[in-house]
């Protein structure tokens, strides 16, 4: 496929779904300021997702909204489902930005998520079977760290943990891995800022990896800073399916940028900032996100024509 074909296939790819936003402030069951950033998982034949809310302090605490067809009928939990631990100096300003995998060897949902220390963000991770009880494992990473997920199974015996630090003031993907997801080492760098681009400024993991028969899927956000505002757009990448550190393809072009109006004015601007996917039945993937940072909405898309995508973008030189 020539770029040409290549680019219009990237602008058709996802369509938003006709009903955004699909969560919002107003619908809540309890008063708060914004709702976004959900983790999304499929769980008891429902789409579950674990959604960032902020309430009227400005911290953040992890909500969960349940719907069958995951667009629709929506039901909420009447109260916070995690919040921040007071007692917990790791946790003092709230919880952020959730991504739920399901751990195939301890067949137990892994929730990452970005909780704020005295230090700053830190990388967290909690456990849990039924998303009202939650072990908590604690940071996993010093801060500053964000944007992480773990895969849903070993590779050579390890966790893998993909995560964005910021080192140098660079803000790149990381890939850790760990015996036990509580030693980590064999840091290195993932996928890179590219300068001129849309994602020149910094990246970051956006939902869960998802498995493909051509490898794992990483779809990531990228951000471009204007005189007026950053712009956060998301793209892709392919890493190999049993070495992940192995990034093969990855897409020029951004796939989902901010272009309605619930994604270009909110508590901040120009923002979708993906954080959850699931794929349905129906073999349509779904993508969750922060629609300019204070609503829910979704963009679906066909696998296959994803698959036909990420296989059409450059490969990646190692």
């Amino acid at each position: 496929m020539d770029p040409s074909g290549r680019q219009k296939l990237a602008a058709a790819l996802f369509r938003r779904y006709e009903g955004n936003p699909i969560l919002t402030a107003e619908r809540w069951p309890y008063p708060i300021n914004s709702v976004f950033n959900p983790g999304a998982i499929r769980f008891n034949d429902e789409v579950l997702l674990l959604n960032r809310v902020e309430d009227l302090r400005g911290a953040s605490h992890l909500t969960c909204a349940r719907s069958k067809n995951g667009l629709t009928d929506w039901i909420i939990d009447e109260a916070p489902t995690m919040k921040a631990d007071p007692g917990n100096k790791e946790e003092q300003w709230g919880l952020e930005d959730p991504r739920i995998v399901w751990l195939e060897e301890q067949r137990q949902f892994a929730i990452t998520y970005v909780s704020f220390s005295e230090g700053g963000p830190i990388v967290s991770l909690a456990i849990t079977r039924n998303f009202k009880t939650f072990a908590r494992m604690g940071g996993l990473l010093p801060p500053e760290d964000k944007d992480a997920c773990l895969f849903p199974r070993r590779f050579n015996g390890r966790f893998a943990l993909i995560h964005r630090p910021i080192v140098r003031g660079e803000a790149h993907i990381w890939m850790s891995l760990s015996p036990d997801l509580k030693h980590w080492g064999d840091n290195r760098v993932l996928l890179k800022t590219r300068s001129g681009y849309w994602d020149g400024a910094r990246v970051g993991l956006a939902c869960q990896p998802i498995e493909l028969p051509e490898g794992w899927l990483l779809i990531y956000h990228g951000v471009r800073v204007t005189t007026g505002s950053h712009l956060y757009r998301t793209g892709m990448a392919l890493l190999d399916k049993n070495e992940p550190w192995r990034v093969l393809r990855r897409s020029e072009e951004w796939v989902l940028g901010p272009k309605e109006p619930y994604e270009r004015v909110g508590d901040v601007n120009d923002v979708t900032f993906v954080t959850g996917a699931v794929i349905m039945p129906d073999n349509k993937l779904y993508l969750y996100y922060g629609a300019a940072d204070d609503k829910v909405a979704v963009a679906i898309a066909d696998v296959d024509r994803v698959r036909e995508y990420i296989m059409a973008c450059p490969e990646v030189a190692t």
